[in-house]
């Protein structure tokens, strides 16, 4: 079985912390059969205090990175006029008892652990959008985007701040064993599979005003056409705005243009159909409002990095 191993470390945000329990917990095969377990560990196997006004009781020392496949690592905050320490001595240790292979998770600033440790040098990567030009400045060697929920780069994965951690954790699942576990996981959870936008949709506005939140039901409508072309001009008017009002404020809503928007539905729903259905790649194509094969395979490799037979070899399998 796929162990996780999560590390908490003294001062560690209670939700971010109980996130890979939640998400890879609710993970089951088709006989129920649970796909990952999940442990906890701590500097020292000891109690470890929380962020909150309580502490939480670690069976598990450092000796448990020997035994991960993945290693997820949740924020940790510090009592007033104490300085973080990113990277102590026992950590730095356990980092090089990792085996070969093992995949590193880091949840919102806890970004700041896997670069001050020097694996992310050379690497895209994210953190919470409010430390990220710190970040920056602290790691210049490392490939900052502020602007996304989660950066997958492989075997090292970066989520931004706290529910990305949801968001990021979810994708995993979805990597590891297709939509079908990942949509069921998120129905046990009552999170969504995939959520839209990146962080720039919670900067200058964390929660849109009332009366602006008003282009779900395009959305919706959007994604009924999603085999056909659909121009600007159309969801505008389906919204009954000026093209505008209608664009300025899908950014808003959702952190993207419509145009960005819309080929990321397209490419999921191509995703979708790649895991589920044996339909040809032109017809794939064709169903997700590509029009054609190649032009399928152009979004799918600019987009996760790998052409449609590859994907579907990878996800359209048993469990």
């Amino acid at each position: 079985m796929h162990r996780v191993v999560v590390l908490a470390l003294d001062g560690v945000y209670p939700f971010e912390l109980s996130i890979p329990f939640r998400i890879f917990g609710s993970a089951t095969g088709a006989r129920g059969e649970p796909l990952y377990e999940v442990i906890t560990c701590g500097l020292d196997g000891g109690s470890v205090r929380t962020s909150a006004d309580f502490a939480v009781a670690v069976e598990h020392g450092l000796e448990a990175f020997a035994t991960a496949d993945t290693l997820v690592i949740p924020p940790f905050s510090c009592r007033v006029g104490e300085e973080r320490e990113w990277l102590p001595a026992p950590l730095a240790e356990a980092f090089g008892g990792l085996r070969p292979g093992t995949r590193l998770v880091s949840i919102c600033s806890a970004s700041y652990v896997l670069a001050t440790a020097g694996l992310l040098d050379g690497r895209p990567a994210t953190t919470h959008w409010n430390e990220a030009d710190a970040f920056q400045r602290d790691f210049p060697r490392v490939e900052v985007d502020p602007d996304v929920l989660f950066v997958d780069d492989g075997d090292v994965l970066t989520a931004a701040g706290v529910a990305a951690g949801v968001d990021l954790c979810m994708h995993i699942v979805r990597r590891d064993h297709g939509s079908a576990i990942a949509n069921q996981v998120a129905r046990l959870c009552v999170v969504p599979p995939w959520r839209e936008g990146g962080q720039a949709q919670f900067i200058e506005r964390p929660v849109p005003e009332v009366a602006r939140a008003t282009l779900s039901g395009t959305r919706e409508w959007a994604l009924g056409q999603l085999s056909r072309p659909i121009t600007l001009t159309e969801l505008a008017a389906h919204a009954r705005m000026s093209v505008r009002t209608f664009s300025r404020r899908f950014r808003d809503e959702v952190g993207m243009t419509p145009g960005q928007w819309l080929t990321r539905q397209r490419v999921e729903h191509a995703r979708r159909l790649l895991e589920t259905t044996d339909l040809p790649v032109d017809r794939v194509a064709e169903q997700a409002g590509f029009g054609t094969a190649a032009s399928l395979r152009q979004h799918l490799v600019a987009t996760i990095g790998v052409p449609p037979s590859t994907y579907r070899q990878t996800f359209n399998s048993p469990v």
